[in-house]
């Protein structure tokens, strides 16, 4: 069976309810994706840091209940999850604030003890990351990855990147930049929001990813909806379905892109995944927070 890797960071999501009161759940764009993944029928590993505390505990049960692989979680003592909260507005937009700055998924990849889940990764199908994981691991962290992530694909793997920019992770803008071409370099698949380009790199920023389309596989979201494939010289343009009754649009990405990887690892075409993503991300707005109820998942 296709086994996928996930990695990135999974934190204590707290969401702001109307009232002013506070509900307990967890999320991460990566682990958002695995979770879908897994929903979908695709093997999946979550591939992170956490500590040795009871929330930890409560996180791994959790990835455990929905199906998601948790052999490959680094446990290190003393540390904890990260923290955030989610307020969204009238039209379902929604704000995060977060405390992380010592969260144990920073050190996945400075601690000794993941030498031996950094090399498991040539076992996958394909690994998926994204910006939010580039942003975690400083620049050590982020050369251990990628020479990783050419491993994994001289092994003749696969790596899907999405790009979920969020510029507060970053210390400087042009080490982002540096970071995300890096990626886009290792990458055989790219999912990106033209948000998010054009708040990396400016007005060039779908231009930037583009260049790359020789090598990689490119699939970008527009802010209509337009989902646009680039693939070996072709290009495909699906439209999304605006949705009438958004309530959080928390995960939508995340969702589209667990939808539209596992129709591809099915051997699918990339209209049919990229309506499969549409799909699941129009479900997935309907609901507050970034995962829905399972009997909400819709048919494939």
């Amino acid at each position: 069976m296709t086994r996928v890797a996930c990695i990135g960071e999974c934190m204590i999501e707290l969401r702001e309810e109307a009232d002013g009161r506070l509900s307990r759940s967890f999320g991460g764009d990566t682990l958002n994706t695995a979770v879908y993944l897994a929903r979908l029928g695709t093997q999946v590993d979550y591939v992170t840091a956490l500590g040795d505390d009871s929330w930890s505990d409560e996180l791994i049960a959790a990835w455990a209940a929905e199906g998601v692989g948790t052999s490959r979680v680094l446990r290190l003592p003393g540390r904890l999850p990260g923290l955030y909260i989610i307020q969204t507005d009238a039209k379902g937009e929604r704000r995060f604030s977060y405390w992380r700055e010592t969260a144990a998924a920073r050190l996945l990849f400075q601690a000794p003890e993941a030498r031996t889940i950094i090399a498991s990764l040539a076992g996958d199908d394909l690994i998926y990351f994204s910006g939010i994981s580039l942003s975690l691991y400083g620049d050590e962290g982020r050369r251990r990855l990628f020479e990783a992530l050419r491993e994994v694909r001289s092994a003749g793997k696969r790596v899907a990147f999405d790009t979920n920019f969020r510029p507060r992770g970053w210390p400087d803008q042009e080490i982002a930049r540096k970071a995300f071409r890096q990626a886009f370099t290792c990458a055989d698949i790219v999912l990106a929001s033209t948000e998010d380009l054009d708040l990396l790199f400016g007005e060039t920023g779908v231009k930037e990813l583009l260049a790359f389309s020789d090598r990689a596989e490119i699939v970008l979201k527009y802010p209509d909806l337009t989902c646009r494939v680039v693939l070996q010289g072709r290009e495909i343009v699906v439209p999304g379905t605006p949705v009438d009754d958004v309530v959080d649009t928390t995960a939508a990405g995340d969702s589209f892109a667990a939808a539209y990887l596992h129709a591809r690892l099915l051997g699918q075409g990339p209209e049919e995944a990229a309506q499969a993503g549409h799909r699941l991300a129009g479900q997935v707005v309907r609901y507050r927070g970034a995962i829905i109820p399972r009997d909400a998942m819709p048919n494939p």
